[in-house]
């Protein structure tokens, strides 16, 4: 007679440091769909403004990973937030989800992102890292037009039922996280290259 084990959890080495967290609940409000576009403006200046010194810091951590083989932890959480402010803005620009973010990048959001701390990384890939990354930036910018044509097609969706259809928001969700995990990558919030699948 055979007995049944209960199945071990997924080893955590093997899960990605950057996970997409999906609490969202599909309801849509139609008003904030229908004006979706100008109340993210405000959210697309930050964004742009908050960019310019992620760009610097990026730059210097890229230089503390090559000397040291590990982002300093302050630099390390701003450029997370960032990126987590950057998921937040997206999924609420693409309808993926509805409430008004927050302008800090704070965890909580219905599309959210889980970000491992800094960890050690080769020296060589972090010295080629925006040439390693260059195959996952095509395929992001591949997935960021598939989502604009989803996003259009979700407005519409929301604007006339009130909710949003489950499947658009689990592939503008795969997007997001796809996109959160190659922005993480080149970054350097990981040495980990972004992934296909959810694990």
């Amino acid at each position: 007679m055979s007995e049944q084990l209960p199945s071990a959890p997924p080893d955590e080495r093997l899960r990605h440091p950057i996970r997409l967290v999906v609490t969202d609940d599909l309801r849509r409000s139609r008003l904030t769909v229908f004006f979706r576009l100008l109340l993210v403006i405000p959210h697309m200046v930050w964004l742009a403004l908050w960019g310019i010194a992620v760009t610097l810091a990026v730059i210097v951590a890229w230089f503390a990973a090559l000397f040291s083989g590990r982002v300093p932890d302050g630099l390390h959480e701003f450029i997370a937030a960032y990126t987590r402010y950057a998921t937040h803005v997206y999924a609420y620009l693409w309808i993926a989800a509805d409430p008004y973010p927050g302008f800090g990048g704070a965890p909580g959001y219905p599309i959210d992102l889980e970000i491992a701390g800094p960890a050690q990384q080769g020296r060589l890939t972090v010295f080629f890292r925006i040439v390693l990354a260059i195959p996952a930036l095509i395929v992001v910018n591949v997935l960021q037009n598939v989502a604009f044509v989803i996003a259009v097609l979700a407005w519409f969706y929301a604007l006339f039922t009130g909710g949003m259809n489950e499947g658009m928001r689990n592939l503008l969700a795969y997007c997001l996280r796809y996109q959160a995990q190659t922005y993480g990558y080149v970054g350097l919030l990981t040495p980990r290259y972004p992934s296909f699948s959810d694990e």
